[in-house]
């Protein structure tokens, strides 16, 4: 059985990152305790720790030791070649690998950089290590500047080194490849390999080759002088501002990095000018040549405006500059989120999971971590892409969360609010955001506004509105966003970051109304644990419910466990366990268990039943000795609104458990509500929640 796969290239600049993240994140949405490691790493600078290492860990938040993701450095495999000790590299390399593999399910190797390209022995190096680890390969080799035939005869020579050397592979990817090029490739490679082997093609994306304005400053050992917080900025076009003002603008381009000399201030500062403009595009930064810094009243007048551009000076000549930007091959950080989303909603959109992931994987994990829960509910989202509204369109962790969801490519988003106001306060924040793929929309200037005003009259005119009333109402976001989704322009709802739940709610049962045979409305929150996601209901609406609302929110949560791939085990929680209370409060619990059994007797369920018993084996079998939940409850229903909402944000801030939610149930149309206490991650999930609703479950 396997429990590895090893990432080699045939060259540098393959851009085998992409690989590395994108299967890395559908690893986890698979197997619960998933390793990284690096045989051999470049040898570190001023004792920084190795980047692919440090993004891969820190992004997964991967529970591993750095100095356990790694074998040897550069240096010190070429010492140990230079003195014949070529058998201690392989030795020391499989005694870290089994460590390894004693602490993980599963574990995903990458193969060296290839960054001295000089040498002749790399190659040789990773064939060897995927051989005598006995694990699958995949390479990756780059279309940059190669025809289709020579790209698939590179990957045919290297797969034919592998197989010659008993070094199985899995798979091979043609990454980088031009622009209408794959559908020619992908016939190529076809006749190339036949069945062999699983072929992936993933064409040249633009933002992934792109430097950012770090990577710049980094290359040419550059000073920032404004702009500090947007240097993740990525640069696409870049050219030379020498022309006179008037006709360097006509060649600005989307993300079009100025690169002139520190003297010319009108180029500067029309540039700037122009980025801030409805009339030209938005510039990516200023690269100042030469060493010549602008005079003070130039800095000043820079310093005065508020720009999301960063300005960056440097020593070199602007015709050296110009060819070392040029040269730059753009890397991943850690930091850099938006290249890392892209990448891995780049790779799961050209990749076949099933058909990659089968071979690889010959078992069945029998839990349910976090990691996989989240990946499974953003692979279920993009099934069947759905439009999600957003009211709140000017705070920050809506755009923030806007920024991730585009990268992902999960959601189409409405964004509600002045759209300059939200370009502005994206700019400012330094957000990225393609607005050219949001919908972005005032209420009162929405060209449906008169006939959503008109719609809100006629579903509520029995109850006194009249068509003043219905005005104002349709110019509230609520409102709005949820008469978007009443009229099908929109198929679900995420607010409540900065208004009430009542806010968010409230028009939602005015008119989009519960499903058929459903009485209550109630919530649940997806309690991401260690080892186990719990569903944790009511937790955010109903404060005392009767016994027959409780049954019916238990019912829900079950059904909304299932739905999201939880085995439902409902446990009915209360004070006491069993038959051994009494009082009021446990005969509510009681009753509604009745309840429960009687309308749904293929249900587990327990109760009443204490939380520790619940959830705790050894507990619930000493409590509940025959009971089939007991010990092992994945549905926790809490008797009353008190308990519920302080034990979610209790095990939220005692264990670090992320809380997804809370999922509104029982509506015709998805609506769900932030806590305004709400996070980036909060947002995302919630979304995608919403985005999964709409799918019709």
């Amino acid at each position: 059985m396997s429990k590895a796969v090893f990432i080699a290239t045939i060259e540098p600049n393959s851009g085998k990152s992409i690989v590395v993240l994108g299967l890395m994140r559908m690893l986890l949405g698979k197997v619960a305790r998933v390793g990284y490691f690096r045989p051999i790493i470049d040898d570190p600078r001023d004792g920084k720790i190795d980047n692919h290492i440090n993004t891969v860990v820190s992004h997964f938040e991967l529970d591993i030791n750095y100095k356990n993701t790694y074998a040897f450095t550069r240096s010190e495999v070429l010492q140990k070649y230079n003195q014949g000790r070529s058998g201690d590299i392989i030795d020391g390399i499989i005694k870290k690998f089994k460590n390894l593999e004693e602490k993980f399910d599963f574990i995903l190797i990458e193969g060296t950089d290839f960054s001295d390209e000089g040498s002749i022995i790399e190659f040789d190096i990773n064939v060897i290590i995927a051989k005598n680890l006995g694990i699958p390969s995949i390479i990756v080799a780059s279309g940059i500047d190669k025809t289709n035939e020579e790209l698939a005869g590179n990957l045919k020579l290297a797969y034919d080194t592998f197989y010659s050397r008993d070094a199985e592979v899995v798979a091979i990817v043609a990454n980088k490849v031009e622009n209408n090029a794959e559908k020619e490739l992908k016939l190529t490679l076809a006749k190339e390999f036949g069945t062999k082997v699983e072929q992936i093609v993933i064409p040249k994306i633009g933002s992934l080759i792109h430097p950012t304005i770090k990577e710049i400053v980094k290359q040419l050992d550059g000073k920032i002088l404004f702009g500090k917080e947007f240097i993740n900025n990525q640069a696409g076009s870049f050219g030379v501002g020498a022309m006179q003002l008037h006709n360097y603008l006509t060649h600005l381009k989307d993300d079009s990095l100025v690169i002139t000399p520190g003297d010319r201030s009108d180029i500067i500062l029309g540039a700037l000018q122009a980025s801030v403009s409805d009339n030209y595009p938005k510039i990516s930064g200023i690269i100042l040549t030469g060493g010549i810094i602008p005079e003070k009243p130039i800095l000043k007048l820079i310093e005065g405006a508020y720009l999301s551009v960063p300005i960056i000076s440097v020593s070199q000549g602007t015709f050296a500059a110009v060819n070392m930007i040029g040269a730059i091959k753009s890397k991943i950080y850690a930091d850099n989120f938006q290249k890392i989303n892209t990448s891995i909603s780049t790779f799961e959109h050209y990749v076949n999971e099933d058909r990659l992931l089968d071979p690889l994987i010959t078992f069945k994990s029998d839990s349910l971590t976090p990691s996989m829960f989240q990946y499974n509910l953003l692979k279920r989202a993009l099934e069947h892409k759905k439009h999600i509204v957003l009211p709140e369109g000017y705070d920050e962790r809506i755009l923030r969360a806007t920024s991730r969801l585009l990268a992902s490519d999960v959601v189409d988003i409405t964004l509600i609010g002045d759209k300059k106001k939200i370009i502005n306060k994206a700019t400012k924040l330094g957000i990225l955001i393609d607005f050219d793929k949001v919908n972005v929309v005032s209420p009162i200037e929405s060209p449906f506004y008169e006939d959503y005003v008109t719609t809100f009259y006629e579903l509520r005119k029995h109850k006194n509105v009249n068509m003043d009333m219905a005005r104002d109402m349709m110019a509230d976001v609520s409102y709005f966003g949820t008469m978007m989704i009443y009229k099908g322009h929109a198929d679900g709802m995420v607010s409540g970051a900065i208004h009430t739940t009542q806010h968010t709610i409230r028009p939602a049962l005015q008119f989009i109304k519960t499903k058929p045979g459903v009485k209550v409305v109630s919530s649940v929150f997806f309690m991401c644990l260690d080892d186990r996601v719990s569903v944790f209901g009511d937790c955010a609406i109903n404060p005392n419910p009767n016994a027959t609302q409780l049954a019916e929110i238990a019912i829900s949560s079950a059904a909304s466990a299932a739905a999201f791939g939880i085995e439902p085990k409902i446990a009915m929680l209360s004070y006491s366990s069993g038959t051994s209370g009494k009082g009021e409060d446990v005969e509510i619990v009681r009753e509604a268990t009745t309840i429960v059994k009687t309308k749904h007797p293929e249900l587990k369920i327990e109760g009443p039943i204490q939380y520790d018993a619940a959830v705790d084996m050894r507990v619930g079998k000493s409590k509940l000795p025959d009971s089939d939940v007991a010990g092992q409850a994945s549905v926790l229903i809490f008797p009353d609104l008190n308990t519920g909402n302080n034990t979610y944000k209790a095990v939220q801030r005692e264990t670090g458990a992320l809380a997804i939610g809370p999922m509104l149930q029982g509506l015709n149309k998805p609506v769900n509500d932030l806590s305004r206490g709400c996070t980036v991650d909060d947002v995302y999930n919630t979304v995608i929640i919403t985005a999964i609703q709409a799918q019709g479950l």
